[in-house]
């Protein structure tokens, strides 16, 4: 792999745990929300950091922080490096963050060795990809790549703030969003290394993973509509209860997930019953699902079989059915040729494998105007989104180090690497 960037462990650590001090203390974990005191301190300190990287700092039109370092051949677009340092609420120290800490580490380790780039180098820190009390995830990334629209610049938030405002308070500058929307060719690049928030790596002894591709996901509202009526004076073979055909149609549902469990995910996690009394048949049930695969077709088998199937349990129960599609988004694929070095990178390292992200990313709205490249570390207990969250800091130094390869790799052989 020619070159090395060998990140300083007990440096990476220190961050990690500096960086994990700003938060709100009057909620559990390590809770640092966009838009608040704690995410501007943390930033305060990060730009500190990325500055004696040797990088000059910046913040764009959509509030993200950027910290660049020049190359030799400053007409060539950026390679960039990011992920997120804001975290859902009572959230861990891991997620996001280490993406942002490891391109701070790998600059560092730049000047150390006196490596020059060719391309610029930009390390991002993308505002509010959690979540948000707007109702919307990936703000900065999707503000850096055109994909924030006027609607979205609308939402409010519960106490009726802005999002638009939201993001000048911090920085931004959303009347300058179009001017400053990076298109295609303007970015080489984008890397980002991010725990896995799964157990797979964990269970299978592998230390880095070198991700495939961004699952897509398709969600759906349904509804059941039965007869409420007193539940101890209706006979049970006169019943139209919505909940017992909830419950049919949820091991359907369960039953075309597992037919496809190599490559496909299926959940249903919000449910609502009416009228919610222990002596009243249910008559009325509202359930959401989601379906995520890194192959559309996949996605689209399993709705279509659990479909057909909840129609003719709804008929055969005597319930009325309406399914709602509620989103789409494609599933993103990496690059064979990028995917191709990313593993080498990280097998030069420690033991590793390919694998799907089955949560979304930055990566997702980067993908839309450059080749991506995404490395995970293990998750403890595959648990993420909690304060358990844990990532050991050997592997987080792994990660960085195989980011770091890829980087000098791509960096030098980029352009044939794309062909």
């Amino acid at each position: 792999m020619g070159d090395k960037l060998i990140p300083d462990v007990a440096r990476l650590q220190a961050s990690i745990e500096q960086l994990s001090t700003f938060r709100d203390a009057a909620k559990p974990g390590w809770t640092r929300r966009p838009f608040t005191e704690y995410y501007d301190s943390g930033r305060e300190w990060l730009a500190e950091q990325m500055q004696e990287a040797g990088l000059s700092t910046s913040i764009d039109a959509a509030s993200n922080l950027i910290g660049s370092l020049p190359g030799s051949e400053p007409a060539l677009p950026p390679i960039l490096i990011g992920s997120h340092t804001d975290t859902v609420t009572g959230g861990g120290r891991f997620d996001g963050i280490i993406g942002v800490l490891a391109g701070i580490e790998i600059a560092r380790r730049l000047q150390e060795t006196g490596i020059r780039l060719r391309h610029p180098l930009q390390i991002v820190d993308f505002t509010a990809e959690e979540p948000s009390e707007f109702g919307l995830s990936t703000i900065g990334s999707r503000g850096m790549v055109g994909n924030l629209t006027a609607e979205m610049l609308e939402l409010r938030d519960h106490a009726g703030l802005k999002l638009a405002d939201a993001i000048n308070g911090q920085g931004g500058d959303v009347a300058k969003l179009a001017e400053q929307a990076r298109k295609p060719g303007d970015v080489a690049l984008y890397l980002e290394l991010h725990i896995e928030q799964g157990p797979v790596l964990e269970q299978t002894g592998h230390r880095l993973g070198a991700v495939q591709g961004i699952v897509g996901i398709q969600r759906c509202r349904v509804t059941l509509e039965g007869a409420p009526n007193h539940a101890g004076t209706t006979p049970m073979n006169m019943r139209n209860d919505a909940l017992a055909g909830f419950c049919e149609i949820g091991l359907a549902f369960e039953r075309h997930c597992l037919s496809h469990a190599k490559d496909a995910v299926g959940t249903i996690g919000k449910i609502a019953n009416e009228p919610n009394a222990s002596n009243v048949v249910p008559g009325l049930i509202r359930f959401e699902l989601e379906i995520r695969s890194l192959e559309r077709s996949i996605v689209e088998a399993v709705y279509d079989a659990f479909a057909a199937d909840a129609a003719v349990i709804a008929e055969k129960r005597s319930l009325k059915l309406s399914i709602e599609i509620l989103s789409r988004s494609d599933a993103v694929q990496v690059e064979a040729a990028v995917l191709e070095q990313v593993m080498k990178a990280c097998a030069a390292v420690a033991p590793s494998i390919s694998l799907p992200s089955g949560a979304g990313h930055d990566a997702n709205q980067l993908a839309r105007i450059a080749p991506i490249g995404m490395i995970f570390v293990p998750s403890k207990d595959g648990r993420s989104h909690c304060p358990e969250e844990w990532t050991d800091y050997a592997d987080v130094a792994a990660g960085t180090e195989a980011l770091g390869s890829a980087l000098l790799v791509f960096d030098a052989h980029g352009e044939r690497v794309a062909e």
